[in-house]
């Protein structure tokens, strides 16, 4: 099961199957793709993704993984997760192994709390990761770290994640959330700008030129939006600023 919920702009996520450390199986990621759509709809302006207990997610449901359903279910998951247009931050407060690191890859960024351990040991178990899970894992953690964890299957604690890039900072879920409360004040348009273009440039290939335009476009409605004058007027009178997205 899944749960949802909205408050003062930052919506949370939370995996709720302790009895099996979270593990991924095709109804919870069905339900995540909801999950993703309700915090939409809700106008959450920052997201985080948690585990109910003491893992984020132990990976995915070994009863459903070998179908080509439960690849269907994951992926569209993970996607929903990480075409969200604003940014989405995963509180990683025990193990996120396998899928549950893929589901941590999804997301913008990483809070890792001491107890968080990161493996993906598909070559144990004669699975695969798809392409895009591997590149996106070399843009966050770099080529060493994603060579480690592909090809040697090692473990990664929460220090050396934190150390090589795969965590963005160490702290607990109320960190986790406390750095989406920040992040939901900021300016919309441009956090949605700044994460759509870091995804699209941040791909090994070259970006299409209509993406480039759609980017530019982007950029020219950040500069001309009502949020930078109140931007403006916020550093004049010394106070926090209010932004409206628009």
């Amino acid at each position: 099961m899944i749960t949802v919920n909205t408050a003062d702009g930052v919506g949370l996520i939370e995996l709720h199957r302790p009895d099996r450390r979270n593990a991924l199986d095709i109804a919870t990621c069905r339900q995540l793709v909801e999950a993703t759509e309700r915090v939409r709809a809700d106008g959450a302006r920052a997201v985080v993704v948690a585990g109910e207990g003491p893992a984020f997610c132990s990976g995915a449901d070994f009863g459903e993984v070998y179908g080509e359903e439960f690849l269907e279910a994951l992926y569209g998951a993970l996607h929903a997760v990480a075409d969200l247009p604003v940014p989405v931050v995963a509180a990683v407060t025990g193990p996120a192994i396998g899928a549950g690191l893929q589901l941590a890859l999804a997301c913008d960024l990483r809070v890792a709390a001491p107890g968080a351990v990161f493996a993906l040991p598909t070559a144990r178990l004669g699975l695969a990761v798809d392409p895009w899970t591997i590149e996106r894992l070399v843009q966050i953690a770099g080529g060493g770290t994603a060579r480690s964890l592909l090809l040697a299957c090692a473990t990664v604690d929460a220090a050396t994640a934190h150390a090589r890039g795969l965590a963005d900072t160490l702290g607990d879920r109320d960190a986790a959330l406390a750095l989406a409360a920040d992040i939901a004040t900021m300016a919309p348009l441009t956090l949605a700008y700044n994460k759509r273009t870091a995804n699209a440039f941040g791909r090994g290939g070259q970006t299409s030129g209509d993406v480039v335009a759609d980017l530019q476009a982007e950029f020219d409605a950040c500069w001309s939006a009502a949020d930078i004058a109140e931007g403006r007027a916020a550093r004049l009178e010394k106070r926090a600023p209010v932004f409206q997205g628009r």
